[in-house]
């Protein structure tokens, strides 16, 4: 790095000093936490996370060293639940990747799907090129499926992520559509699933293909499963109608 765009020495004693000033921050909110999950507890832990992070940044830019500090990663927990005690709606957010691996087996099956709704009167013209083939196929198949069947497809398993969220209220049909994952509330998150190679050393977690899974929750949201986890008798269960 040039002396030109290189931190003063000022600079980084000015970020060591955010850091004892964040870290006593931290000391006096955890001294007072109302419980194990006092928003004021969360918010110094980020505030000292950033000013231990930045100051880390500046010392190695300006003299080469570094902190014997590691900031856990945001992904190892959830904020504070705030959403609602009792929701009345839900939404599932849910992301997969995928690599295209094998482009020819991916054409082949577009071209198959294709071929039976030109039967029908489709131009049969879309899938000579990736992207109309996985226009095909995601319009024919779930994605459900195409996760279960992703290597007939020709693709390869990425990272993945599904999050629960609460509310009070559904929202009204076509409000999201545009923007469907912006605004997303991390407070409002009940629970969360992830699968990623990177947790594989995680001796802890259940594997599954392509990645390990790890399920993240809201403590606060215990409430909630709580109220989920009932013990009914064999006498409370309503008897299943077989002609239904």
């Amino acid at each position: 790095m040039s002396d030109a765009v290189q931190p003063t020495a000022a600079e980084v004693r000015a970020a060591a000093e955010a850091v004892k000033t964040a870290l006593d921050r931290h000391l006096a909110a955890v001294e007072r936490r109302s419980g194990e999950d006092d928003p004021a507890v969360y918010e110094a832990f980020n505030q000292l996370a950033a000013a231990a992070e930045a100051y880390d940044e500046l010392l190695y830019d300006r003299y080469d060293e570094v902190t014997p500090f590691e900031i856990p990663g945001t992904e190892d927990a959830l904020p504070p639940y705030t959403g609602p005690e009792e929701p009345n709606a839900l939404s599932v957010l849910i992301r997969r990747d995928y690599a295209v691996a094998e482009p020819q087996r991916l054409l082949a099956q577009a071209q198959r799907v294709e071929a039976a709704d030109y039967d029908e009167g489709a131009d049969g013209e879309g899938s000579g090129t990736v992207h109309g083939a996985l226009g095909i196929l995601f319009g024919e198949f779930e994605p459900d499926e195409i996760a279960s069947r992703h290597k007939e497809f020709g693709l390869e398993e990425g990272d993945s992520t599904l999050w629960v969220t609460a509310a009070d209220d559904q929202t009204d049909p076509g409000e999201w559509l545009e923007a469907p994952f912006e605004g997303v509330d991390p407070q409002q998150v009940v629970c969360r699933f992830d699968v990623s190679t990177v947790f594989d050393d995680d001796l802890d977690d259940e594997d599954t293909a392509g990645g390990t899974r790890r399920r993240l929750t809201a403590d606060s949201a215990g409430d909630i499963e709580d109220e989920l986890d009932t013990d009914l008798d064999e006498d409370d269960l309503e008897p299943m109608d077989a002609d239904r």
